[in-house]
């Protein structure tokens, strides 16, 4: 049987740790502004209480999911490293785009999630403009990391042919 290079085992456990972490954070992300519109203030039952639930319930997959990512650009460096490709165009810009990427999610979107389900589990409503903005930082993170992601998939100046 033959041994699997490591650069092969990083970066299969580097894609793996990207579709598992990143995946739930973006879809998690996306979905909370509207169903926090569509939650009104806790208290009044029905629909209503479950949709503040759903809410708390995607706050709680975004943080733990956020993370777990922690796992995607320490994987991807040592994959690099390990590819000697440390120094390559689309390699820095992918980093400093995760880093952009990662700076959006923990500075405003989960912070203006916490703050939304605090507001709806005190019973107060929440300020549609809000959600508006908070839709609106998702939607800057999420295409960080399809840009990142293309990038990884083209390499600009590869010499693979992909």
């Amino acid at each position: 049987m033959e041994r699997v290079p490591v650069t092969k085992l990083l970066l299969s456990l580097h894609v793996l740790a990207a579709i598992v972490a990143v995946g739930p954070v973006t879809v998690a992300a996306s979905m909370f502004p509207p169903a926090a519109r569509r939650a009104a203030p806790a208290g009044a039952g029905g629909p209503v209480a479950t949709a503040v639930t759903t809410v708390t319930l995607l706050h709680r997959i975004c943080g733990v999911y956020a993370r777990m990512g922690i796992a995607v650009p320490v994987l991807g460096l040592a994959t690099a490293l390990a590819m000697g490709v440390l120094d390559d165009g689309w390699l820095v810009t992918s980093i400093g785009l995760t880093a952009a990427a990662a700076g959006i999610l923990l500075a405003f979107v989960l912070p203006r999630q916490e703050e939304i389900v605090e507001r709806l589990g005190e019973g107060r409503p929440v300020d549609r403009q809000d959600t508006v903005r908070l839709a609106m930082l998702t939607g800057v993170f999420n295409l960080l990391w399809a840009t990142v992601t293309v990038l990884m998939i083209v390499r600009p100046g590869s010499t693979t042919g992909a």
